[in-house]
């Protein structure tokens, strides 16, 4: 069964830009959003990643209100995905506590909550927000994360648990993230520059993406409509976080997301690629891809050509939002009649795959 993505709501950079202040004595490149988000009048979700989620809600418009109207708001689900949740706002009202004795009862700020941390938090915020009382959660699997939250959703609505779904992720600007990176030596010295020879790293980025998802109507066709219809995942458990080098675990998603969408793969015009320009991570993947697709990944087939690309040179890796974002990047084409059928990686730490394809 096909389930239509009816709307997307996206909010990324289009371009890093040269940011400091996150690493101590050194500037990097970030995919920042610059567009205002609003502010939250709870101090609970008051902080950056649930306000990418406000600004996307305020952009569904009223299409959010007739999704809602038309299932009813216990009949809908919520499924993100994400890492940071507000650990950044945490990390700063934790430091200045640091100031203040132990027993000091001004030592956290009244808009401090340790809530923050928790990794629901993102969609408890938008059950608030939008009154919805399905099931809400939030996956957290690093890099994969909200890759997996589309085929989580439509689990949930196949075992008849809902009717529909908001289906996405979210990550805002995190610097316990950006030195754990930098720790682990994976930053790159410049902008990030996935699948060149000389790539030397990745580059952080933010953002949110949501999607309403529902079943396919058989009785209702319309110029632009974009399906979700298959999803691979696998684990290969190889390493804390370095990827397998062979990329068998990628394979595995890949071969699992196109036997589940019922295609081929020279049915595949598009793939987004989890490219996130590390030399390891962009070697095995295109060994994976290879393997899908051909050595020459179709390129003497001017009649069934292949994009293969990582748009993370723009965005930036969004991390626990990356494979939502590259899922809207997707939907974009698609309705713009660029691509029929793509699929999008996303690989993680510690071996934890998907892969997600949409077509028109």
């Amino acid at each position: 069964m096909r389930f239509e993505l009816t709307e997307c709501s996206s909010l990324y950079a289009k371009d890093l830009v040269e940011i400091e202040g996150d690493i101590s004595g050194r500037k990097i490149y970030f995919g920042k959003v610059d567009e205002p988000l609003p502010e939250i009048s709870d101090p609970e979700y008051n902080f950056r990643s649930c306000r990418l989620l406000a600004w996307a809600l305020k952009d569904f418009g009223s299409n959010l209100d007739g999704f809602l109207s038309k299932y009813g708001k216990d009949r809908v689900a919520i499924v993100l995905g994400a890492s940071n949740t507000g650990v950044d706002e945490a990390q700063t009202h934790i430091d200045s506590s640091m100031c203040h004795q132990e027993n000091d009862p001004d030592r956290f700020p009244a808009d401090f909550r340790f809530s923050m941390l928790e990794l629901g938090s993102p969609s408890s915020y938008l059950a608030a927000a939008t009154g919805v009382t399905g099931p809400a959660y939030t996956i957290s699997t690093a890099c994969s994360s909200s890759a997996k939250a589309f085929p989580a959703a439509r689990r949930l609505i196949e075992a008849g648990i809902c009717d529909a779904a908001i289906v996405g992720g979210v990550d805002g600007r995190c610097r316990f993230a950006m030195n754990g990176f930098h720790a682990l030596g994976a930053l790159s010295q410049g902008r990030c520059r996935p699948l060149a020879e000389d790539r030397d790293g990745i580059c952080l980025g933010e953002g949110v993406a949501l999607f309403l998802m529902e079943r396919e109507d058989t009785s209702r066709t319309r110029p632009g409509q974009v399906f979700f219809t298959g999803a691979g995942e696998s684990s290969d458990a190889y390493h804390a976080t370095a990827p397998e080098p062979e990329g068998r675990g990628a394979e595995a998603a890949m071969l699992a997301a196109i036997a589940d969408a019922g295609c081929t793969a020279d049915s595949i015009d598009y793939v987004n690629l989890h490219g996130t320009g590390t030399q390891a991570n962009d070697s095995m993947e295109m060994k994976a891809v290879r393997r899908v697709f051909g050595e020459d990944l179709r390129t003497g087939d001017l009649s069934n050509p292949l994009t293969v690309e990582s748009t993370k040179s723009m965005t930036g890796h969004c991390l626990g939002a990356a494979g939502a974002v590259e899922a809207a990047i997707c939907w974009e084409k698609i309705r713009s009649g660029t691509v029929r059928r793509s699929i999008s990686n996303s690989f993680a730490f510690g071996g934890s795959n998907a892969s997600v394809i949409l077509e028109s």
